[in-house]
């Protein structure tokens, strides 16, 4: 199994706001922090905002932020708003099946198990359960403005070394 490019960004546009919650986060900022396309983030967050997982708010002060807390956010149904409309097997979409197998294979059935089984694990998580206690991610994905200001004009230190120590 493979997730769609466009899951896998909205689970980073998600986790990008979740680290960032007091401010609204623009598309450039994600994708230099995601390493992600701006033309393929818009996509997600326009599917985003649909699905209610977030706000956007346009103009020049505009960005977006989470519309509800991190733990109203279940994986599952993220995975769920971007992966459903594409079928995992050719034999599960009755209008374009061609496998002669259709009517006997059982192998249909036992890939329904299995995936019915991953969204349901993926149900008992949340956005919170992702993000909570994460320091590593938070060192990625903080917005510059929101990390620790130096005291008495020392540099800071990169990141990279802070999360090494």
């Amino acid at each position: 199994m493979r997730l769609t490019t466009r899951t896998n960004l909205a689970m980073r546009v998600l986790m990008f706001c979740a680290v960032n919650p007091e401010k609204t986060v623009r598309k450039h900022e994600i994708a230099d922090a995601c390493n992600a396309s701006e033309n393929h983030l818009a996509q997600v967050v326009n599917t985003l905002a649909q699905r209610g997982f977030i706000a956007t708010q346009r103009g020049r002060s505009g960005g977006l932020r989470l519309s509800r807390p991190t733990s109203e956010i279940c994986v599952g149904q993220v995975l769920r708003a971007f992966e459903a409309d594409l079928p995992f097997a050719e034999c599960f979409d009755l209008e374009t099946n061609t496998c002669p197998l259709h009517e006997a294979c059982m192998f249909r059935d036992a890939l329904m198990d299995a995936l019915e089984a991953f969204y349901a694990t993926l149900d008992r998580k949340s956005l919170k359960d992702l993000v909570e206690n994460n320091e590593a991610l938070e060192a990625l994905l903080q917005l510059p403005s929101a990390r620790s200001i130096p005291i008495c004009g020392a540099r800071a230190r990169p990141p990279q070394l802070e999360a090494a120590q």
